[in-house]
């Protein structure tokens, strides 16, 4: 799959951009705060109904405007598809699709796959939970639409429970009501679970032959799902012992304030040479890890579509050695990869036969 072209009306510091893309490399080199990045951002946005860089989606609009559009032609092996996603400063999103609206971000996901790689995602290791736990939500998103929809569900629940737990305190008014949401985090909880179960599974087996290849078979990596309710098993197993948190411990939530356990609370322990490698890893070890991983969602994503997905790499090459720029790009021939840098240097070890490059200054952009 490739995006073909690409239009921006009033998207952050483009006030109108038509950009027709090659199908394999196209980099945007410039100095910072210029737009590089806006330019990726427009086609994770496209592709996952979500920015990468902000929760809050009016963000996006140029300063003074009122609306911004993106619109993106994608070709598949099934076909050629228009995306357009019009976004307001009441922060509500519109999704078209060929032409037709369309009424959940779920019709959407899933046209077109992405992966994205930036700085931030070389802390993937190091980080806390909440960080792994994005990067595995992002993924089975995009592969798997109806998680999208029980991940929602999920945290509408957990909001709703969480503010009757601190109505709670002093009262019992609303203790049937938390009861209630704590089924209904019990039944997507065990939804998610398993999602994230059967995913963990296959990056940890893709990714320990990458990481082999990255540091020729010197270091061994091991991932392994920590379900905040023990080991996993299976789904019902998992719902049950949820659901008997929820109604067991409720008068202990209610102390605290907030639900303390389920599948917000999840976490990816990553091992190399059986050491934990947040607490014990070098730098450098934490970066192979994460370059393992971003390069096993390219590899799941062709598992499951049949189609390697876009690659984004936003200012990531300067952050990585020679010999793990290397492998990256060797890994990058057949997959239409998008990447920004300050400077003509850092494209020393692009040798791809067909590439185009962008200049860009101030929300313009000119083919080099």
């Amino acid at each position: 799959m490739y995006v073909s072209t690409l239009d921006l009306i009033n998207f952050r510091n483009y006030s109108k951009l038509n950009i027709n893309f090659n199908k394999s490399l196209n980099v945007f080199i410039g100095e910072n705060a210029q737009g590089k990045t806006n330019i990726l951002e427009s086609i994770y946005f496209i592709s996952t109904t979500k920015s990468h860089r902000t929760i809050k989606d009016r963000e996006l609009i140029k300063w003074g405007s009122e609306k911004a559009y993106i619109g993106a032609n994608v070709n598949r092996n099934s076909g050629k598809y228009l995306i357009e996603s019009l976004i307001g400063n009441d922060n509500k999103v519109n999704f078209k699709l060929n032409g037709v609206k369309k009424n959940k971000y779920s019709d959407i996901l899933g046209t077109l796959n992405t992966v994205i790689f930036s700085p931030e995602d070389l802390r993937l290791i190091k980080d806390g939970p909440a960080v792994r736990r994005r990067f595995i939500d992002g993924e089975l998103n995009q592969i798997k639409p109806k998680y999208q929809y029980n991940l929602a569900q999920y945290n509408r629940a957990l909001i709703q429970r969480n503010n009757i737990l601190k109505s709670l305190k002093g009262s019992n008014s609303n203790r049937i009501t938390a009861e209630i949401f704590g089924e209904q985090l019990a039944k997507y909880g065990s939804e998610i679970c398993e999602e994230r179960y059967n995913f963990i599974k296959k990056l940890s087996l893709v990714s320990r032959l990458i990481h082999r290849k990255i540091t020729d078979g010197n270091e061994e990596i091991e991932l392994i799902y920590e379900c905040s309710t023990g080991d996993f098993k299976n789904k019902e197993y998992t719902r049950n012992q949820l659901l008997s948190y929820y109604t067991d411990s409720i008068d202990e939530d209610i102390r605290k304030g907030f639900t303390a356990k389920g599948p917000h609370r999840d976490d990816l322990m990553i091992k190399i040479n059986g050491i934990d490698a947040r607490a014990y890893g070098s730098q450098g070890q934490q970066r192979t890890a994460a370059l393992s991983l971003k390069l096993s969602e390219l590899e799941i994503i062709k598992s499951e579509t049949l189609e390697y997905p876009v690659l984004l790499l936003d200012d990531v090459l300067s952050e990585l050695d020679i010999k793990r720029q290397k492998f990256l790009l060797e890994s990058l021939k057949d997959i239409q990869t998008f990447i920004t840098c300050t400077s003509f240097s850092e494209l020393n070890n692009l040798n791809f036969e067909s590439k185009d490059i962008f200049l860009v200054h101030g929300g313009t952009l000119s083919k080099y």
